[in-house]
C-alpha cells in the first residue's frame, strides 16, 4: 500500500502543537542526525486514522539521541532524560517530543536494520523517514498496561499495511517472545475473521507449533514473573511481595515448590 504524503498539519492537532512539531522536524532535519517518526504521526500515514496526540515519537539509535538533545539544548529547548534505557525528552513552553531508542520493555532497540526499511513521506511539508510498518508493529506489542493498550494499532497497521509487513523479520525480532506476538496473532483473527488470511498461514502454522512443543517441556524451576515488560507498576507486587524473579535478577523466591 503506498504511503500518502501529509503536507497539512494534522487536524487533531493544535495549530501550536502544529507548529512545534514543524519546527522540531525543520531542525532534524537539518541537523543530519538520522531519525525516523514513529506512534501517532507514522499510524495515522499507514492507517488513515487520526487521533489526537500529546507529543511526537522521534526514534533513533542509542548513540544518537545524545546529539539530538544537544542540538536541540543549543537552540534553547529544554531536554531531559527521562530513562537512560529507553527514552529523553525535548521540551518547549508545553509541547515535548520524544526521543525513542528503545522500547520500555528494553526488548526492541533501535538498530541499523530498522533504517534499512524505512517508508519517506512528506509531513508538514517536509521530507520524513518513518518507521517501517514491520518495526511500528514490533514497537507496539508491549504496550499494554491499565493505561494504555496498542493492540488496536497492532491490528490496524496488519489490517492496512498487511503487504509490507515482514513476516520473517517480524519473527526473528520476537524469537524470545513468541508468545507475545501470537497473542496479538490471535487477536487479530478474533477482531477480523474474514481477513486471517492476511496474516500468512506459515506463521500461525509455526507459532502453533512452537505452542505445542512448549507443552510437552515440564514447568521451569524458576518463579519468573516476565509482567515488567508490560507494566512496571502492574507486576510490581509479584516481585516486591509475591516471591517472583523479574525478568532480569533474582525474586525473594528463587524456585518453585
Amino acid at each position: 500500500m503506498a504511503t500518502p504524503p501529509y503536507k497539512l498539519p494534522f487536524a487533531q492537532v493544535p495549530p501550536e502543537a502544529n507548529a512545534f512539531y514543524a519546527d522540531a522536524i525543520r531542525i532534524l532535519n537539518e541537523s543530519g542526525i538520522p531519525f525516523m517518526l514513529a506512534g501517532t504521526f507514522a499510524l495515522t500515514v499507514y492507517t488513515g486514522i487520526e487521533r489526537p496526540t500529546k507529543d511526537l515519537d522521534v526514534f533513533c539509535r542509542a548513540g544518537d539521541y545524545p546529539r539530538i538533545l544537544t542540538t536541540f539544548a543549543k537552540l534553547g529547548f529544554e531536554t531531559e532524560i527521562q530513562d537512560e534505557r529507553w527514552i529523553a525528552k525535548v521540551w518547549k513552553g508545553e509541547h515535548f517530543f520524544d526521543v525513542i531508542f528503545n522500547s520500555t520493555s528494553t526488548q526492541a532497540p533501535v538498530n541499523d536494520q530498522w533504517f534499512e526499511h524505512t517508508r519517506m513521506a512528506e509531513i508538514y511539508g517536509q521530507p520524513v523517514r518513518l518507521i517501517a510498518p514491520t518495526e511500528l508493529i514490533w514497537s507496539k506489542m508491549f504496550v499494554q498496561d491499565r493505561t494504555r493498550y496498542d493492540g488496536s494499532d497492532v491490528a490496524h497497521t496488519i489490517l492496512r499495511q498487511h503487504d509490507a509487513v515482514d513476516w520473517k523479520r517480524l519473527m526473528t525480532y520476537a524469537e524470545a517472545c513468541w508468545e507475545v506476538l501470537f497473542i496479538h496473532v490471535l487477536n487479530f483473527r478474533f477482531l477480523y475473521p474474514s481477513e486471517r488470511d492476511l496474516i500468512p498461514r506459515w506463521v500461525f502454522d509455526e507459532l502453533v507449533q512452537r505452542l505445542q512443543d512448549r507443552a510437552e517441556l515440564p514447568a521451569p524451576q524458576t518463579r519468573v514473573c516476565r509482567g515488567s515488560l508490560f507494566s512496571q507498576k502492574d507486576y510490581q507486587i509479584d516481585v516486591a511481595e509475591w516471591g517472583f524473579a523479574d525478568i532480569v535478577g533474582m525474586g525473594g523466591q528463587t524456585y518453585a515448590h
